[in-house]
Formats: structure tokens, sequence, C-alpha cells
């Protein structure tokens, strides 16, 4: 991963590893690491949105003071001028590194083992022999595209497979519209 876009204080940056940059006064103590919000991973040409295995981690360097701005008020012809300034308060981060899997704990990944132990199962409920061949790698357009080809037990086992796992809104519409088109047609 060679870039990830992160939330910080309600704004957002595009950061890299080893990256220093400022950011609003955060609530952390010098020396402190924590783990932003992140919005998107991308490098290597590939790039998710909404990754949820996607971590950054960024250790806080110490509070800073930003430029001064000079602002002025003036009225023509009535003796009125305001100067005032200001000083933002900033927060100096490192981000140390951007990583693809979350922290994990020991109760969260016996967690995740029992989950991968009772998914397998649920894969081989379907017959291999009647699902499309790469149908669990297309997208919904995909699905509606090549299902006017398919038999109607391809679409039957496709119907399942979604039922199951996927659940996706758009593929169930355009499988169960075209097994309602088989059905018309025998």
């Amino acid at each position: 991963m060679t870039y990830a876009i992160i939330k910080v204080a309600g704004k957002q940056y595009r950061v890299r590893e080893g990256e220093r940059l400022l950011v609003d006064r955060l609530h952390q103590d010098e020396g402190a690491t924590f783990a932003p919000t992140v919005l998107l991973v991308g490098g290597d040409g590939a790039a998710k949105l909404d990754p949820g295995d996607g971590v950054v981690t960024a250790k806080v360097l110490g509070d800073t003071k930003g430029p001064k701005i000079r602002i002025g008020k003036y009225k023509k012809r009535t003796g009125y001028k305001r100067h005032t300034g200001f000083r933002a308060s900033l927060t100096q981060i490192q981000i140390e590194s951007i990583g693809a899997g979350k922290p994990a704990r020991a109760s969260s990944k016996a967690k995740a083992e029992s989950v991968e132990k009772t998914e397998t199962p649920e894969v081989t409920t379907v017959p291999a022999g009647d699902l499309p061949a790469g149908y669990a790698d297309m997208t919904i357009a995909d699905i509606k595209a090549a299902s006017g080809d398919w038999n109607a037990s391809s679409i039957a086992a496709a119907l399942a497979y979604e039922q199951e796992h996927g659940k996706r809104k758009g593929a169930l519409a355009a499988l169960e519209s075209a097994l309602a088109q088989h059905g018309g047609e025998s």
C-alpha cells in the first residue's frame, strides 16, 4: 500500500508512510500513537474505498502554533481601524505505517478462526457443477449481462449462492428476472 486517505479531527489528508503533517490540535500526549479513521487505501494501481482491513498508525510528535495571520478592518472617512491576529493551534504527527490488517487481539483472532471454520461448509453446500464458471468474481453488471445465456439450473444455483453468501440486491433481482424469463419461455 503506497498511500492512504485518512480522517483526523474532521479533515481528510492523503498520507504516505514516514510522512509528517500538521493537523488541528489533538488531545493526545507527545509520543502517543493512535489509529486515525481510514477512508481509502491505494497504490499499485488499485484503490479500495472504505477498507475494513486498512490500518494506519500515527505518532504524535508535539504541539505547535501555525503561522500568524494578520486581520485588518478599515472604514474610510470615519477613522475606524482595527488590527487583530490569529495563530492556529496545531499538532504535528508522523505516519508510522500503512498496513492491510487490523491489529489483532487474541480473542478476535479466535473469533476470526471460528468464523472461517463456519463459512467453509457453506461454500460446499452449493453444487459447483451448476454454478456458472467464475461466478464468485462477477460483478452485478456481469451477472445481468451473462444470465440470459445460462440455463435454468445454473440460474437457480447462482440464486441460491447469492441468498447464502452475497445477498446483493441487484444480483438477486437480475437472477430472479432471468429465472422468470426462462420459466415463461418453457
